[in-house]
């Protein structure tokens, strides 16, 4: 299988922790010939350094998946040219202001009600590319001081919905549950797992104990067992 991890600063760390190795010492293991690369996308260019919901969903639903934005590559390159994505969005995401009542898939704000009508559309443009597998990270967590405890309720409430409501076996679209991973069940990244109280990036030691489980729940799903394997990994 040819992947592809679409990544910013966290899940460079993470694929700094030993990912292309991992995939390297399995094939070797097994007479697999499974090849991963990542690149930074979107990129810091026209487009801008966002990676959150309604940025997937401008990018590869609302231009069609077809037609560069901002210079960035639009999904039907990427369907083309690897049998699995592997996607994620930057610990931002989990700043989640307060519902308004008044949903618009086509607002940036990081509300739960935009959220869930832009996962939802991603959610049926990535089935139309059945030959395509796509692994999708939970989202990154933030620390307790880098947030509220509001914000951090929503961003719970907004990732059980899609472990327990969006996410659905038989189709071509698999979790890597991060967020659960970060969390240890609670609402905030844990101040063991980050870089310092303020610093919602992962350390080392954490990057080092989760990467291997990336690459397993990535294995788990190119070879069938997706929808009956641990979300984590583990």
């Amino acid at each position: 299988m040819k992947m592809i991890f679409l990544h910013h600063s966290t899940g460079e760390i993470i694929w700094n922790a030993g990912v292309r190795q991992w995939f390297d010492g399995y094939n070797s293991d097994n007479g697999t010939k499974h090849s991963i690369e990542c690149r930074a996308y979107p990129g810091r260019s026209a487009y801008g350094w966002k990676n959150y919901p309604y940025d997937y969903w401008n990018l590869w639903v609302k231009h069609g998946g077809r037609r560069r934005l901002g210079g960035e590559k639009a999904l039907r390159y990427f369907t083309r040219r690897f049998d699995v994505i592997i996607f994620k969005h930057c610990f931002p995401v989990s700043a989640i202001e307060a519902d308004t009542g008044a949903p618009d898939i086509e607002s940036e704000a990081k509300r739960i009600e935009n959220y869930k009508l832009q996962y939802l559309a991603l959610r049926e443009k990535m089935r139309e590319h059945g030959d395509t597998t796509f692994v999708l990270w939970t989202g990154a967590a933030l620390t307790e001081k880098a947030t509220t405890q509001p914000q951090a309720r929503r961003a719970r409430l907004f990732f059980d919905w899609v472990r327990g409501s969006w996410d659905e076996p038989g189709d071509n679209i698999f979790l890597w549950d991060f967020y659960g991973l970060e969390t240890g069940g609670g609402v905030f990244m844990r101040d063991e797992y980050a870089r310092g109280a303020a610093d919602s990036h992962p350390n080392a030691e954490f990057a080092g104990r989760v990467a291997p489980m990336l690459c397993r729940r990535i294995v788990d799903v190119v070879e069938g067992r997706g929808d009956c394997k641990d979300i984590t990994g583990a």
